[in-house]
């Protein structure tokens, strides 16, 4: 990867340090990729003087590839670097300074070839790689200790440097390979939207030409306007879920370092596309029994299908609730579908209703009358070891290991909404007897199955 220009701005601050110290020519090299048995090529990222030309600089500055070296690869994250033995080192030097030639009768070593070209050659090492080289050399005078350890902790400060540089533009190719990736699949979801929306159409309209056709005695009737009103709810979804995708398309095409003070034209989605939404009012009231009256309608079609059993027990006196209806129509779908989904056939499920005063014992609603919605099936129960994992998002526990179909969504979803409606969701495996009726409880196994209790404070 090349060199970013901040790293280019850090190098000629460390430069200019160098050249403080009465440095005449001074110099970082980064390495090129390493081939086998070739040599590796050192690239100038700042000379002073910058009227240096890079094969004065560079001559003599080649270091061959050994495949016996013991330093260690390169680390995830950044390109090839150069590895080199720590013996090989003192045999780096360039070449001599303009004016400052070595005599023929002088020793070729690396120590007499230092001390007359007064020239200090550091490798820019991060655990245990070469990265590059930092130069420094005059002629007025040799380099002492303190001024040597100035250069070596330059040359570390270098090093860490093109480490972090070299890793935050791999992340940044990342980011935008991540970018693409997201921008193909919300143009996939926009044309599975609008693909979805045409048979929506069609069969909200086969459900009202089904319920117009059937006379009101016709129990099939509640099922024609059962396919429409589901239609309906499907149709409020894809409108949350158009919008969802609209959203996060239009934070996708933002610069990455945009604060949301930038972004006064996009609404940013904090919440769940199925959660309320912040113009939502928590205040309205609704009855219990007018949301379960269609959800129970569609379950009775369902369980009789399945060869299940449904009672419900539901008071027709009950006050109202301090809740939005539609969110409430969320919970109790999910709770009764999951009831649904994991009671085997021949067995029941029961739904009751009951109002609870203010002096009840239940978990914050010692001080506030409430509304209670159980949900109790025969199923097999929910295992110990899942049932404090239950609301987690795409948990499923044991019964990821059956053949029944899920996503560990729905209960998540669920205790989100009724949380945000003031409520609680309760869980009992085995079932609770007290949300069983009295005329049926033989029928159902107390060692086993579920019960879900939805608590809803009363609309004063």
């Amino acid at each position: 990867m090349p060199a970013s220009s901040e790293f280019v701005k850090l190098c000629r601050s460390q430069v200019a340090i160098a050249v403080s110290l009465g440095s005449t020519f001074s110099a970082v090299y980064l390495t090129q990729e390493l081939v086998e048995g070739t040599e590796a090529k050192l690239v100038p990222i700042a000379v002073y003087p910058e009227t240096s030309v890079e094969s004065e600089a560079n001559q003599g500055l080649r270091l061959q590839y050994s495949e016996s070296s013991t330093v260690k690869p390169m680390p995830l994250l950044a390109p090839p670097a150069l590895p080199v033995e720590e013996s090989t080192v003192g045999a780096i030097a360039p070449d001599p300074l303009p004016g400052n030639e070595r005599s023929s009768n002088q020793c070729p070593g690396p120590e007499n070839v230092w001390q007359q070209r007064r020239q200090i050659v550091t490798p820019l090492i991060h655990e245990g790689v070469v990265m590059g080289l930092l130069v420094c050399g005059r002629q007025d005078r040799p380099w002492n200790e303190p001024e040597e350890a100035t250069m070596q902790q330059i040359s570390r400060t270098l090093a860490l440097a093109c480490i972090l540089d070299q890793r935050s533009q791999w992340m940044q190719q990342e980011l935008g390979s991540a970018r693409q990736i997201q921008a193909q699949v919300y143009d996939t979801m926009h044309n599975l939207l609008h693909q979805f929306k045409s048979p929506l159409t069609a069969l909200r309209t086969f459900g009202k030409l089904l319920a117009r056709r059937l006379v009101p005695e016709d129990k099939n009737r509640n099922v024609a306007f059962s396919i429409v009103r589901e239609s309906d709810r499907l149709q409020e979804l894809l409108g949350q879920f158009d919008r969802t995708v609209d959203t996060g398309e239009a934070n996708l095409r933002l610069p990455s370092n945009t604060s949301e003070k930038a972004m006064p034209n996009v609404e940013l989605t904090r919440h769940s596309p199925l959660s309320l939404s912040p113009a939502a009012n928590l205040n309205e009231s609704c009855f219990v029994a007018f949301v379960l009256k269609p959800l129970l309608i569609s379950a009775e079609a369902i369980a009789s299908e399945r060869n299940l059993k449904l009672l419900a027990d539901i008071p027709a006196d009950l006050p109202p609730v301090s809740a939005n209806d539609r969110a409430l129509r969320e919970v109790l779908s999910n709770v009764i579908d999951n009831a649904l989904k994991y009671t085997p056939a021949g067995r029941q499920i029961y739904i009751k209703v009951r109002y609870k005063a203010a002096e009840g014992d239940r978990a914050g609603y010692s001080q506030l009358p409430a509304i209670a919605v159980a949900v109790s099936d025969t199923g097999s129960g929910i295992p110990p070891q899942d049932l404090e994992h239950l609301f987690e998002r795409h948990y499923r526990g044991e019964k990821a290991q059956t053949e029944i179909p899920g996503t560990g969504l729905g209960l998540a979803i669920a205790r989100d909404l009724v949380r945000q409606m003031q409520g609680e969701i309760e869980v009992f495996s085995p079932v609770n007897p007290e949300w069983l009726p009295c005329a049926e409880t033989h029928l159902y196994p107390t060692d086993r199955g579920t019960t879900f209790v939805v608590w809803l404070p009363v609309n004063k």
